[in-house]
């Protein structure tokens, strides 16, 4: 991280909910000081009133190295102008807002302001979170650099090639941890209906779901084999299978129509 730079000139928090707090600890965690830190929130946690020379609700420093906005999308309108005094100069803007486009922000703090959007998912909150993030043509590679630095606090980062990816990284990873959060209901749900008692059937769900993800994460293989190192030919999981993998009815379809709506809303969000 470079401290130094941020520590000189300061960092700006707008907005400090779930995803603003897992940030913000992540970077206290990595020896960021709380005074370099300036949080601008309605409602602070106790948490936040909690951390020892911390500026909260004192406004910000003259010429901040960076403002990471973190505030709800409907708050952004009544938030935001408020920024516009740092627009155009050196100070770098990070959104993690979903569904506002890098040209919101240009217009609302004007075209020469350095503004990188990112998509983080709910894992951040315990560090495994992974977040998609672009630049608008004013960022230069230093200022992508350390925005990504500060938003590997919570997890890992990629970089897109062009913001209309963005769409569909909210459809897969950005709303991402509810599929999967579904998925291990109805195989808890399922196990029931088997017969399993219902604190059992969640424990094995849950279980399986977090140790096979992270199997696909760390394993050389990759999930189609992995898929296949556990399928016996007419064994159990391939009876499973032959339902889940059905062309008209089974995942691949299933999964590509939510997908899509996922993406069509956040396309429909932006306008």
């Amino acid at each position: 991280m470079q401290k130094q730079h941020i520590e000189s000139r300061g960092l700006v928090l707008l907005g400090c909910g779930k995803m603003g707090s897992a940030m913000l600890a992540g970077w206290l965690e990595g020896g960021l000081p709380a005074s370099s830190v300036w949080v601008m929130d309605p409602k602070p946690s106790d948490w936040l009133k909690q951390i020892d020379g911390l500026h909260l609700n004192e406004g910000w420093p003259e010429n901040p190295a960076m403002v990471l906005i973190a505030v709800k999308p409907q708050m952004m309108a009544d938030a935001l102008p408020d920024m516009q005094p740092l627009g155009n100069g050196e100070t770098l803007f990070v959104s993690v807002a979903a569904g506002t486009p890098i040209a919101y922000y240009e217009r609302v703090l004007g075209q020469g302001t350095s503004i990188v959007r990112a998509m983080p998912n709910t894992p951040a909150a315990v560090g495994r979170g992974i977040t998609a993030l672009i630049g608008n043509s004013k960022v230069s590679e230093v200022q992508l650099a350390l925005a990504e630095e500060f938003l590997t606090a919570v997890g890992q980062t990629v970089r897109l090639d062009d913001e209309s990816q963005m769409d569909a990284v909210t459809a897969v990873s950005g709303s991402g941890p509810a599929y999967v959060f579904h998925l291990i209901e109805t195989l808890a749900a399922a196990g029931q209906a088997q017969g399993l008692p219902e604190d059992l059937a969640m424990r094995l769900a849950k279980a399986t779901v977090a140790g096979a993800g992270h199997l696909a994460e760390n394993s050389e293989d990759d999930p189609t084999q992995l898929r296949v190192n556990v399928t016996s030919p007419a064994g159990t999981t391939a009876a499973a299978l032959d339902v889940l993998m059905d062309k008209e009815f089974g995942f691949p379809a299933l999964l590509e129509r939510a997908v899509a709506a996922a993406a069509n809303r956040s396309r429909e969000l932006a306008q």
